[in-house]
């Protein structure tokens, strides 16, 4: 197995492909590529219908994704605010590589079977594939066709992002094989010798101490312990320095625990999500995500200091839970809001993966939102940065 990676920021789309391709390429070493990932900035977006024919040239007729992004990431660096095009590729042995296409009219309904969503993505569900999704975040409700997916496709891992670059429906490009399309959404379903890890990094911290919601309304908390959430809210911002406060005030979050049989809680285990209002008069606060009773939440607050440290500990965690084994290659799917705009500096994610994790080629895209799992579920997130980690799952003959 090798992946490869490169990225251009040359303004002319022809040869940014051009430099994209000979590096990947020449990255490669030689062998085929099985599939291609390719992200364009909205900087090309008047020659988004030429994207597949162009890098078609230099690759043939080999299963492709892609989509328009708001920046691009390929070769391990990170390029926004600039014309740039991004271009992953791999070599997979005994691996089967599947592109498809669902649009909002037909995506199968909350209630339909298994066999529906496998008739869509075109791979049965006993062989396991796992999925890298791009939907269109103006043209399909991409939290059913994740959820779906998590139905359908119960032991795949999913990861990816929603397409960025555009601001209104039509505007966004996807790319599948030999065609460009404007909505629905489009995949790679991946089965075979492949091990495919996830991790997520939500750049929150957590801040009190975690609590049992013993109240609840749908998204509405109205009880954790024999406590209103904002009278915790209130001793926890008592208690804290003037920084603290400050986060408190404008970057307020909530982590849910997804694993109800955990009782240690790390980074990683939350599904973070944003307080969306709370009610003064009965002290309940709503979140961004549907509760029930029994679950174990906690406050978080986040800025660049906490997304840097919230990413190095997932990564060691990963490098811990694997010992000495190294994949080999990466797809990050961060949030727009990441980047040169919260840490004022480039490369900052993909150089952390390096030194945590290995010098890997990092490719992937600025999402306007992002596909990965928590506690066994795959969910939509925001401010978020989504890596999937590649290996072959059986070890491959020697040359």
């Amino acid at each position: 197995m090798r992946w490869a990676s490169a990225v251009s920021d040359s303004a002319s789309l022809t040869e940014a492909v051009q430099q994209a391709s000979e590096q990947t390429i020449e990255n490669l070493e030689g062998e085929r590529a099985d599939l291609l990932i390719v992200f364009v900035s909205p900087h090309h977006a008047p020659s988004y219908l030429a994207v597949p024919e162009l890098v078609r040239r230099h690759f043939g007729a080999v299963p492709m994704i892609g989509c328009s992004a708001g920046g691009v990431i390929g070769g391990g660096h990170e390029v926004e605010r600039r014309a740039g095009v991004a271009l992953a590729a791999a070599h997979l042995p005994d691996v089967s590589v599947k592109a498809f296409r669902m649009t909002q009219d037909t995506q199968p309904g909350s209630d339909a079977p298994p066999d529906a969503w496998e008739a869509v993505v075109g791979v049965d569900g006993d062989e396991a594939p796992h999925l890298i999704l791009l939907p269109d975040p103006f043209s399909i409700d991409s939290e059913a066709f994740v959820a779906g997916l998590d139905y359908a496709y119960p032991r795949s891992i999913k990861v990816g992002g929603l397409a960025s670059g555009g601001r209104k429906a039509g505007e966004n490009a996807l790319f599948i094989n030999d065609r460009v399309v404007r909505s629905g959404a489009v995949g790679l379903a991946l089965a075979g010798n492949l091990r495919v890890e996830a991790v997520v990094a939500q750049g929150c911290r957590p801040i009190g101490r975690p609590a049992i919601v013993t109240a609840c309304e749908r998204n509405v908390v109205q009880k954790l312990g024999e406590k209103t959430p904002l009278e915790v809210l209130r001793e926890l911002f008592e208690a804290s320095d003037e920084r603290e406060r400050g986060l408190i005030r404008r970057s307020l979050h909530v982590g849910i625990v997804m694993d109800p049989l955990s009782d240690t809680f790390a980074a990683g285990d939350y599904l973070i999500r944003n307080v969306l209002g709370v009610d003064e008069t009965t002290g309940a606060v709503a979140v961004g995500e549907m509760l029930r009773e029994g679950q174990v939440v906690q406050f978080h607050v986040r800025d660049a200091a906490t997304a840097t440290e919230d990413l190095g500990a997932v990564l060691e965690r990963y490098v811990s839970a694997n010992g000495r084994r190294r994949p080999s290659g990466a797809l990050l799917f961060s949030c727009v809001g990441r980047g040169q705009h919260l840490f004022g500096a480039v490369d900052h994610d993909t150089e952390i993966f390096q030194s945590v994790v290995a010098p890997l080629p990092v490719a992937g895209f600025f999402c306007n939102g992002e596909i990965g799992p928590v506690g066994g579920s795959t969910f939509l997130h925001g401010y978020t940065s989504s890596f999937a980690l590649f290996s072959p799952a059986a070890p491959e003959p020697a040359a």
